[in-house]
Parts: structure tokens; C-alpha cells; sequence
């Protein structure tokens, strides 16, 4: 090797490369990569990457200044979205969809006509299992609700109930990470981030995105459910917990004031800052510096956020905080109404650990305990929006990643079940009183008003005021949305 060949390869093996792409970018990029961002437009891609710290509630920064966020496309039903995610997936035939057929075929084979959507699955020559519990109609709608909700179904005459949801995945991982971001790939931004992106937050010292995991953790699929994706790392969600800690490290040490935390954050911030003026594209230093901003101002209104100290007896009773049993999912549906009151546009909480709602052995067991945890909390945030002023602009939505099976699984259990479930919503924007769509005889595929997850979150971003089509993030050229290429809103539900 001549020296001019040696001199090359050392200059390569220096290159300040954090991660592959950027290595190849800087040996292979050449005049090529100047063509294509003359190309696309440099300024304006680079502008749509930069993260919105001012509008977005992360603190202000010298170059972390993108244009403004998107603004609604037209006037907006709601401003803000409770999403009560039941993970492990909810029996639909055995909680909101009464199927008469089902209880007279009870202990049968699935019939031939229902067969061929089942080829591959063992659990198609399983018998018929009838609902475990009894359905009862409630409300003056008379929606048939199970007796597993006895609090949810004092509340039938608000919700309105989707029986024609289906996906495209029967295994978790995929199926939580299409409820949740609109793809059964990994990496996609999730619904939370879209809204964050689209409309900010309203409390410049909360996110506009936070996340009440299941404290007992086993998220199948992970964080990536609730994470931005290719959009700016500023709109993933932020993770808390109940309790005077709600996020982890966030509480300076102690013996530090004020003043040396402040000092501490403009001495980190003026050395990010040096680098990213550098590095004009480096989405992910934005966010990290208007991150810090956030969390240091966090420091001050988050523990007021998740006190409960200022919350009345009669109100802790109604979310079930003195029974061990809803006590914990209480808290977080108690947290949740506190944080959309104080701006935070979009909360998400997981009920259900790495088993969760999966009811593969005994639905009954597991049904019992999961709807004890959950139905008295679920039930009083409704009750809780109303009478506080918030349900005009409020959407609730409960449901899981799929449902279950009619047929059984080792007897007592059911299976997974893509092809159609149940999913509701609730709030002054939607019809309540009313269920839409409906699966075949047995509850194994929606056959009518069908509903795809596309579809679900083109109705979810037209109630806060967006067009699921020109909802849009620039990728490699494309203009990358939550629905793909796909989606329709579902106008016969909106009040």
C-alpha cells in the first residue's frame, strides 16, 4: 500500500462517525449527496427535522427554532386523548359482544362456513366456548354489556362501541405496535407522537405526550409502542409513574439548589449547543438539549402534577384508591384526568403485565382479575370528566391489540383474534348510547361497517381537527403519514 492509499485509510479510521449511517455518509456520500439536497431542498428539510421547542413546551435554544408546528386543518371536536390501553388483548365475545349463536353452538366445532380463515390454526378444531359471564342490556341504549363490567356498563349510554375492529398480525409485539403507531413494523411514530407533533402541548412545563406503563412492566412489543419514530425524538412519549418520583433522575440531588442546577443546565446547554450548530440535522441533539430545559422545569410542576394531596375523599373513593384491587389503576386514571386539566395533550396507560389480558388458559380467572383492577377506575374517569367541565373535549378510547377467539383454548382459555374485536370510545365528540359494525354469528371476523386500525386513527386525528392524509412527515423523499396509504373516517360515529 503507497502512502497516499495508508494516509486515506488512516483518515477514514478517524472519521468522528457515532453510528454505520453516518460513517457512510461521510466516505460514500460525496458530490451525490450535495445533488439530492439540492434536489429535495436542503433549508426545508433540515427546517422540518429541527425540533419545535418553543411551540412544542422543551424550552428555547439558539438554532433548535423549526417553523411552526401543524395546526389543524379545520376546527377540532376534541383537544386532548385518554387512551386506556388493555394489553394481552380483551375477550370481546365475552365482555361487549353478545353472539346468541355462540351460547346455542356452546361445547361445538366451528362450523365449515366459518372455516377458511382458520386453515393454518390448530385451534379451529378447538369447540365453541360460550360467553363465561351474562350480558345484560344497560342503559336506556340498552347496549349489551357483561357482567364482568358491572361499572363500565353504568356508564353504556356514553361509550360508543366499535364491534368491527381488525388488524393485520396475530402475535402481540406486532399487533400492540399497529394499535399503537399504525404499522406492524418496529420503529413507526406512535399515535401520541403524531398528536404531539400536530398540536404541542398547552403547559410549556409538561409534555404533550406522557405514559403510565403497567408498574408491574412486560410491555410484549416494548417502548417502541409509545416512541416518535422517525419524527423528531422531542414527540416520543414520556414515561411516569405515580408516587413524589414520577420520573426517574429527575429530582436534583440533594444539597443542590436551584442556582448550581441552573448553572449546571446552561453549562450543558452552551456545550450541546457548540455541537449541534455543527450539525444542523442532528434531530436527536435537539431534542436532548430542549429535553433538559423540560426536565428542569419538571422539577418544579411535575411532583405537583401526580400529588393527589389536593384531590377530595369522595373523589379518591370514586376512582377505588381504598381498595387494594383498583388502587393502583385507580391512581394512574386519577393522574390522568390531572395531567390533560394541566395541558398534556395526549396520556396513554397499559393495564396488563407480559400476560396482561392473554387469556389463553382460563378466561374467567383472568378476566375477573383484570376487570376488578379496572373497571371502577375506568368508569369514574368517565364519571370525573363530566362533572369537572372536561368531557366536551375529551376523547376516551379502551381497548387492546386485538381480542380473542369463540372457540376454546385448553378448555377454558381462548386464543388470539385479529380478525375482529372490540374497541370503544367516549366523550362529547363521539355518539354515545351506541355500538357500530358487527362481527359474524360466533364473533370471529367483522363482516359489517368493517373497521381497520387505519381507519381507527383517521377518525381519532379528524375529532382533534387534522386530515389523516395531509397529517405528514418528510422521510427520504417521502411524505410518510400515521395511516400509510390507507385509512377512512368513520363519520357515522362522530356526534
Amino acid at each position: 500500500m503507497n502512502k497516499a492509499s495508508e494516509s486515506v485509510s488512516d483518515s477514514v479510521l478517524q472519521l468522528p462517525c457515532s453510528d454505520r449511517r453516518k460513517f457512510l455518509w461521510q466516505t460514500g456520500g460525496g458530490f451525490g449527496a450535495l445533488a439530492l439536497h439540492a434536489m429535495f431542498g436542503e433549508a426545508a428539510l433540515v427546517d422540518s427535522q429541527k425540533t419545535s421547542a418553543d411551540s412544542f413546551g422543551l424550552g428555547q435554544t439558539d438554532s433548535v427554532s423549526r417553523p411552526p408546528l401543524p395546526r389543524p386543518h379545520f376546527s377540532p371536536r376534541v383537544s386532548r386523548v385518554i387512551y386506556l390501553f388493555m394489553h394481552g388483548g380483551p375477550s370481546h365475545v365475552d365482555l361487549f359482544d353478545l353472539k346468541p349463536e355462540l351460547l346455542r353452538l356452546h361445547g361445538q366445532p366451528l362450523p365449515d362456513s366459518f372455516g377458511e380463515v382458520m386453515t393454518r390454526r390448530k385451534v379451529a378444531q378447538n369447540p365453541l366456548l360460550a360467553p363465561v359471564r351474562r350480558f345484560r342490556p344497560r342503559g336506556q341504549s340498552g347496549i349489551q354489556i357483561s357482567d364482568f363490567l358491572p361499572h363500565t356498563a353504568s356508564c353504556a349510554d356514553d361509550l360508543c362501541v366499535i364491534r368491527s375492529c381488525h388488524g393485520d398480525s396475530v402475535n402481540h409485539p406486532q399487533s400492540v405496535y399497529q394499535m399503537n403507531t399504525g404499522s406492524i413494523l418496529m420503529g413507526k411514530p406512535s399515535l401520541g407522537s403524531w398528536v404531539a407533533y400536530g398540536l404541542g402541548t398547552e403547559n410549556q412545563d409538561m409534555p404533550a405526550f406522557v405514559v403510565f406503563p403497567d408498574p408491574k412492566g412486560g410491555l410484549k412489543g416494548g417502548p417502541p409502542a409509545w416512541g416518535s419514530g422517525f419524527l423528531p425524538a422531542a414527540f416520543q412519549g414520556t414515561p411516569m409513574r405515580a408516587g413524589s418520583n414520577p420520573i426517574l433522575h429527575l429530582k436534583p440531588p440533594d444539597g443542590n439548589s436551584a442556582q448550581r442546577q441552573s448553572g449546571t443546565l446552561d453549562l450543558i446547554r452552551n456545550l450541546n449547543q457548540q455541537h449541534l450548530d455543527q450539525r444542523p440535522v442532528d434531530q436527536e441533539l435537539s431534542a436532548r438539549i430542549a429535553a433538559y430545559e423540560l426536565a428542569f422545569r419538571m422539577q418544579a410542576a411535575a411532583p405537583e402534577v401526580v400529588s393527589l394531596d389536593g384531590e377530595t375523599r369522595e373523589t379518591l373513593e370514586l376512582y377505588g384508591l381504598g381498595r387494594k384491587e383498583t388502587a393502583e389503576f385507580g391512581t394512574r386514571c386519577l393522574l390522568a384526568r390531572r395531567m390533560i386539566e394541566r395541558g398534556v395533550r395526549f396520556v396513554q396507560l397499559y393495564s396488563g403485565d407480559t400476560t396482561g389480558w392473554d387469556a389463553h388458559d382460563n378466561v374467567d380467572s383472568n378476566h375477573s382479575y383484570q376487570c376488578m383492577a379496572t373497571d371502577q377506575p375506568v368508569a369514574a374517569l368517565l364519571k370525573d370528566l363530566k362533572r369537572r367541565g372536561l368531557w366536551d373535549d375529551t376523547l376516551v378510547i379502551w381497548g387492546g391489540e386485538f381480542g380473542r377467539m369463540p372457540m376454546s383454548e385448553q378448555g377454558k382459555g381462548r386464543d388470539h383474534n385479529p380478525w375482529g374485536y372490540t374497541v370503544w370510545l367516549s366523550g362529547g365528540a363521539v355518539r354515545g348510547g351506541m355500538s357500530f359494525g358487527e362481527t359474524d354469528d360466533v364473533g370471529l371476523r367483522a363482516v359489517t361497517d368493517k373497521v381497520h386500525i387505519h381507519d381507527l386513527h383517521a377518525t381519532i386525528l379528524h375529532l382533534l381537527g387534522f386530515d389523516h392524509e395531509q397529517l405528514t412527515f418528510l422521510r427520504n423523499g417521502r411524505n410518510e403519514r400515521l395511516t400509510d396509504v390507507a385509512g377512512r373516517v368513520v363519520h357515522q360515529i362522530i356526534s
